[in-house]
């Protein structure tokens, strides 16, 4: 079996969908620890209430971001994470802390990457006129928010749609396509060549469009 640390600051909306997924007996995956840099991240209790062990790392108790991110990582280094989850987690992590855990961070970000990198991307989608948008799983590296991209969900943006309306719509899909992204590591699916993602088949099939590596 293998283990994931998921790293949350907030109510932990992906960290629940998480959960549920790793709750089935044929996904090989434990979540050894939820880690949070808010003492007060309602996704603490989402993850107690699920008998999932965790821990506090909070970001004010420390000078600089490098002395945060190194106890960070040996906090997570401490649950024996083979793959770290992002799930909310809102601190940018410093090219050391990145570079510590190369291939095995992973993060999703409300937006079809390489488009609205950073944050309120709902509102700069909808500014935008785009008719398309959605979320995206991808590996951490220092680029903020351009990592190989392992899967993207597209949802349509519909006239009326304001942010709480756009938004629902793609963290709906953020609930069906991290833990897809998780479950096709745990099964070995996942490698990276030359920077991109190649997903060994067969194909899933889900009820949102998906947009997937290349299939070799």
């Amino acid at each position: 079996m293998k283990s994931i640390v998921i790293l949350i600051s907030g109510r932990g909306s992906n960290l629940r969908a998480l959960l549920d997924a790793v709750a089935d007996p044929a996904l090989a995956v434990r979540v050894a620890a939820v880690i949070s840099n808010r003492p007060a991240a309602a996704g603490l209790d989402v993850a107690r209430a699920a008998g999932v062990p965790t821990a506090v790392v909070d970001h004010r108790e420390f000078g600089d971001r490098q002395t945060f991110d190194a106890a960070l990582a040996e906090c997570i280094e401490g649950f024996g994470a083979e793959l770290v989850v992002l799930a909310g987690f809102m601190r940018i992590l410093g090219d050391a802390f990145v570079r510590r855990f190369a291939g095995r961070l992973i993060n999703i970000h409300p937006s079809l990457l390489p488009s609205f990198p950073g944050l309120d991307t709902h509102r700069r989608a909808l500014d935008e006129g785009v008719r398309v948008h959605g979320c995206t799983v991808h590996f951490v590296t220092p680029a903020l928010d351009h990592g190989p991209i392992i899967v993207q969900a597209a949802v349509p943006v519909l006239d009326g749609d304001d942010v709480e309306l756009l938004s629902a719509r793609v963290l709906a899909a953020e609930h069906q396509i991290y833990p897809l992204a998780v479950r096709w590591w745990a099964e070995g699916r996942l490698r990276l060549e030359e920077g991109c993602v190649r997903l060994t088949p067969p194909a899933d099939v889900a009820p949102v469009t998906l947009i997937s590596p290349t299939v070799v």
